[in-house]
Formats: structure tokens, C-alpha cells, sequence
């Protein structure tokens, strides 16, 4: 299925060449289609956002978003939905919907960081970066810790939060332990008041 052509793709967009990004794009949409090659559908719901957005269509970029995001879900691949996730938040931060943007693009942070991919990482912290908005962690979490904090503040187990960010368990046990020491809680419940209160991302 030619793993290649997505970048191509992806790379045309980035130079404004949009109609010869879709004319590589549809046959290899067609066959994707046709043998239901779940890896090949989320990229191409991938590139379709990203030409979608840079054609100005916003309804249709959003679209394309939740069917690729969708597509990863049965997909299995952390670095392609990272990927996935690093469109994303470029898209929602160029239609100003800054919270939206840093949320995909932190969550593409850890997930780079955790499969050991330093270039990508750095790509989706520049990204993040251009966000705008303020910090939300002053007290010095990492991207990471900060992604950890902010689902298990929303009531997920260590478990649940392992298997949404694609790292083990005892990663989630460490990162926790860390967080509370920067925090100054020692529950569950005292970091979830911490984020109420606004020392957290929320």
C-alpha cells in the first residue's frame, strides 16, 4: 500500500501544490476503500483534513479529523495516531480554537516522547508552542506529567490512563508520583481539587 505516499502527500500540502496532493491521493483512497485497510483508511482521512484545511474548508477538515481519529481506534498504531493528533492540533489552532489544538498536541507530545521519536516530539512542542496560550502546569510538569495529571484528575485509573497514552502502568506509577510531589497533594482526590482550583491544566 506503498507506506510512502502519505508523506508525499502531506509534503505537496505543505507547499500549497493541493491538486496534484489529490490526484496522488484518490487512487490510493480508492484501493484503501476497496481492501479496507484500516491503516491506509486513517491516514487518508489524515491527508483529507489537511487538504480540506488548507482549501478553507473547515466543516469538511473536522470531518476528516473524526474519521481518521476513528479509523486509529481500531488501528493499534501510536505513532500514526500521534501523527494523526499533530494534524489535528495544527488544524484546530488555525481555526483559533487554541484549547482544542493544545490538547491533541500534547497528547501527540507523550506519545512521541513514550515510542522515543525526539524529531517528532520536538515537531508537536514547536506546534504547541505556537498555540499562544499561557502555561497551564506553572509548577513545572512536563507535557507528559501534565497529560498523566489531567486524566487521572478526571477520574481514570492507573490502568485506564496506561492504555489511552500507550505506556505501561508502572510509567503511569512513576509520572503520578512526580506530579503529586510537584503539586503538594497525596491523593487522587487532592490532585483533582488541585486542578479545580487552577494549579492544574483545567
Amino acid at each position: 500500500m506503498m507506506p510512502f505516499l502519505p508523506d508525499e502527500v502531506e509534503a505537496l500540502v505543505a507547499i500549497g501544490n493541493l491538486e496534484e496532493a489529490k490526484a496522488l491521493l484518490l487512487p490510493f483512497e480508492r484501493r484503501a476503500r476497496r481492501l479496507e485497510r484500516v491503516w491506509a483508511l486513517a491516514v487518508t482521512a489524515r491527508c483529507r483534513a489537511l487538504i480540506a484545511s488548507a482549501e478553507g474548508e473547515v466543516a469538511g477538515a473536522l470531518r476528516h479529523l473524526s474519521r481518521s481519529l476513528a479509523e486509529h481506534d481500531r488501528l493499534g498504531q501510536p505513532f500514526e495516531l500521534a501523527r494523526t493528533l499533530l494534524v489535528a492540533g495544527q488544524i484546530h489552532r488555525r481555526m483559533k480554537e487554541k484549547r482544542a489544538s493544545k490538547q491533541a498536541l500534547q497528547r501527540a507530545v507523550v506519545i512521541f516522547e513514550q515510542l522515543g521519536s525526539p524529531l517528532w516530539a520536538d515537531k508537536a512542542r514547536a506546534e504547541l508552542a505556537r498555540v499562544g496560550l499561557r502555561p497551564s502546569a506553572p509548577l513545572g510538569l512536563t507535557p507528559t506529567e501534565e497529560q498523566v495529571a489531567r486524566l487521572v484528575a478526571g477520574g481514570k485509573t492507573n490502568r485506564e490512563v496506561a492504555a489511552e497514552l500507550f505506556v505501561s502502568v508502572r510509567t503511569v506509577e512513576d509520572n503520578l508520583s512526580r506530579i503529586y510531589r510537584k503539586l503538594g497533594v497525596r491523593s487522587r482526590a487532592g490532585l483533582a481539587r488541585s486542578f479545580v482550583s487552577g494549579n492544574g491544566s483545567r
